[in-house]
């Protein structure tokens, strides 16, 4: 069955078509995000919409094949508001970077606990509930306010929904029931809000014409949660690491939502033939952001040169490149970025080799955070994203986890994760397992570096992360 997979991300979207025998068309149009003062990241709601269904159109016309199904991944936390009887905008899309809806958080802050025991998440400007109030304080008090997801769909079925994985990444969601929570509604006050219909990831929720005929829509997920499901973790303690604009790692905790005391989240991972698999949900902001940030600076011309200057070693210099504040465990939404340890002799290789080593290192710090729920470390690492190119970044990452790092073949593991959502959709005789399709690493990496040295580098670069949060 050929599927038209849309992944709409944060700076492009992306169609593919694939079905059994492989990807037969592949189109992606940036979009261009605006940061802009006072913390804000917004995306124009017409380029994005345009983004996707003129990627869509043209991977159609290039596969030259029948499409049977159209499935789509999204952003997650990424909201605007829209009229719903005409479908236009009434904003500008408010990204999940952006941090304005921190005085929201902080009005809130008594309700810290029971949010966290109702959702699974923390209360924090990252997720969806604080922006819909900031936005409705500050925009506009017209039509609905919903993630990207339920306009795209609107515009492309006439149907007002999203899925249970999008959901529960708005802080409105009963993570245990696995459906909109009264109580948590009440505490946002946006009791007068109309919510989507949440439905599971193998569900057809309409049909479009908008690609050429008319094609079932389903297979929706969020696009971390379509990840990890292409990249088949389909057991509990499997995980994966996807480094794109920031990076997100993902572990399937199986059948149960387990509160995290030590700032990790948790998240429906996807809702497949009626079962409700869970996942832990840590976030590192700034990622390929972060080597943006390097050419911007002049220290590399692209990400491809960074193995080529990035030195052996950091040479005493430790960064947290957390430009976009921190996640887990902090939760310092404030945080700044930091190089130190340099000397005289510190040059563009050192710094290279040190901004890498602090991805590295956030992610470490996050893996390390499931290992009391689990029961034991991770034993490996699966991973996808552009960065995964960077033999330097994947070796140092091997290295800080002492755990081996499997890369995914493709650059597509979200779009893969959707459709493969969409072929549970379109044959209801399909097993979960199913579903993603098969895949070998295209490389591996083995840890390095000892333990003890490991140990000594992350204890530094904890401790040097935790006096910068004291300035």
């Amino acid at each position: 069955m050929a599927i038209l997979a849309l992944d709409q991300g944060t700076s492009g979207s992306k169609a593919i078509v694939v079905d059994e025998d492989g990807i037969h068309a592949v189109v992606e149009n940036p979009i261009h995000p605006q940061y802009l003062p006072g913390g804000a990241v917004e995306q124009d709601p017409i380029e994005l919409y345009r983004s996707v269904v003129e990627a869509g159109t043209e991977a159609v016309a290039k596969a030259g094949k029948p499409i049977e199904g159209v499935s789509l991944a999204n952003q997650g936390e990424t909201i605007l508001a829209w009229d719903p009887e005409t479908g236009e905008p009434l904003t500008q899309c408010i990204v999940w970077q952006d941090r304005r809806s921190e005085v929201v958080v902080e009005r809130l802050r008594e309700h810290a606990e029971e949010i966290h025991q109702r959702t699974g998440l923390v209360l924090d400007s990252y997720f969806t509930a604080p922006k819909m109030v900031w936005l409705r304080e500050n925009c506009t008090r017209e039509g609905v306010v919903t993630t990207t997801d339920t306009w795209m769909l609107h515009r492309l079925t006439g149907e007002f929904v999203t899925d249970v994985s999008t959901a529960s990444r708005s802080l409105l969601f009963n993570v245990d029931d696995v459906a909109w929570d009264p109580r948590l509604i009440e505490i946002f006050g946006l009791q007068d809000e109309r919510l989507p219909r949440a439905v599971a990831c193998d569900e057809i929720v309409g049909m479009t014409t908008v690609f050429g005929g008319e094609i079932p829509v389903g297979g929706l997920i969020v696009d971390q949660q379509a990840a990890l499901f292409a990249e088949r973790c389909l057991e509990r303690g499997q995980a994966k690491c996807t480094y794109g604009t920031g990076a997100f790692i993902l572990v399937n905790m199986g059948d149960s939502a387990p509160r995290f005391d030590n700032g990790l989240t948790t998240s429906v991972a996807w809702q497949l033939r009626g079962r409700t698999t869970y996942c832990s949900d840590g976030q590192v902001y700034t990622a390929a952001s972060a080597v943006r940030w390097m050419q911007e600076m002049g220290i590399v011309e692209g990400a491809a040169e960074m193995d080529q200057i990035a030195a052996p070693d950091p040479g005493g210099v430790i960064c947290a490149p957390s430009f976009a504040g921190l996640a887990a465990p902090w939760w310092k939404p404030d945080a700044g970025a930091f190089i130190a340890g340099m000397k005289l002799a510190t040059g563009k290789p050192e710094i290279v080799r040190a901004v890498l080593d602090g991805i590295a290192c956030q992610i470490a710090e996050l893996s390390d955070l499931t290992r009391e729920e689990l029961g034991a470390p991770l034993t490996r690492l699966r991973v996808d994203g552009g960065l995964t190119k960077s033999v330097t970044l994947m070796q140092s990452q091997a290295d800080m986890l002492q755990a081996p790092i499997e890369t995914y073949p493709s650059a597509h593991a979200t779009a893969l994760g959707t459709a493969a959502c969409m072929r549970l959709a379109l044959d209801p005789e399909l097993a979960v397992e199913d579903g993603p399709y098969e895949w070998e690493a295209e490389a591996s990496y083995e840890p390095r570096r000892t333990a003890a040295d490991v140990t000594v580098y992350r204890t530094a670069w904890r401790n040097a992360v935790d006096a910068t949060l004291e300035i």
